[in-house]
């Protein structure tokens, strides 16, 4: 007589997965912090704050720029009309190939940014050029990362709707919620990044910081070949 084995917790697979996904979120802090302290009050992964940030520029509030929120909010949304592209064409082959192309991308992109920060030396149209790459690389990976449809990280730059998740499901709301720890690891994993970055600008350059994030970027890539 065999005994069936019981189906496995789809809470329990794809550890590796969700692991690449959190390290992402570190990534985006990291970018945030670059282009928000060191391009001129901007985001370029979290395109909600950008878009405020746009209508306050809009608005001619100091210290903040049309041009320059609009050029990443442009490069985000080709970004992520690539990655659709992307998607699609890899989405019938295995899902490790898929996300190694999309790491394997952002890495290539932001190591690129990272030495153009070195060689620009601050000129200004340095500024458009990492704003643009780096907004193109999180559209690009944004887009792939949606289609993996993994709870609570289907997006990894933005918090609000984990945040929401958070303590809406938590023993303080309705106590239904069994994802706790992963939508903290979420909120952890963001603040650790933008921490990180800020102390890599505010003690080295912004330039160091993006090769940092080019660096995990690229380790993630190798990692989500493995076996799922």
């Amino acid at each position: 007589m065999t005994t069936a084995t019981p189906p496995r917790d789809p809470e329990t697979r794809g550890v590796r997965l969700v692991a690449v996904l959190l390290a992402l979120m570190l990534v985006s802090g990291l970018i945030d912090a670059v282009s928000y302290l060191g391009l001129g009050h901007v985001f370029t992964a979290n395109m909600t704050g950008n878009v405020v940030i746009l209508g306050f520029a809009a608005a001619g509030t100091p210290g903040f720029s049309v041009p320059r929120s609009a050029a990443s909010l442009s490069a985000f949304m080709l970004g992520a009309a690539v990655g659709g592209r992307v998607a699609a064409r890899f989405s019938t082959g295995s899902r490790r190939r898929w996300m190694r192309v999309t790491l394997a991308a952002e890495a290539v992109l932001l190591a690129g940014t990272g030495v153009v920060a070195f060689a620009g030396s601050g000129a200004p149209s340095t500024a458009y050029v990492l704003i643009a790459l780096t907004a193109f690389a999180m559209g690009l990976r944004n887009a792939n990362v949606r289609k993996l449809g993994v709870p609570d990280l289907t997006a990894t730059t933005v918090l609000t709707t984990t945040l929401t998740g958070l303590l809406s499901e938590s023993r303080l709301g309705d106590g239904t919620s069994h994802r706790s720890p992963r939508r903290a690891a979420a909120v952890t994993a963001l603040f650790a990044g933008s921490a990180l970055g800020a102390w890599l600008i505010l003690h080295h350059s912004p330039g160091v910081s993006l090769l940092v994030a080019a660096a995990v970027s690229g380790v993630l890539a190798v990692i989500a070949s493995g076996r799922e």
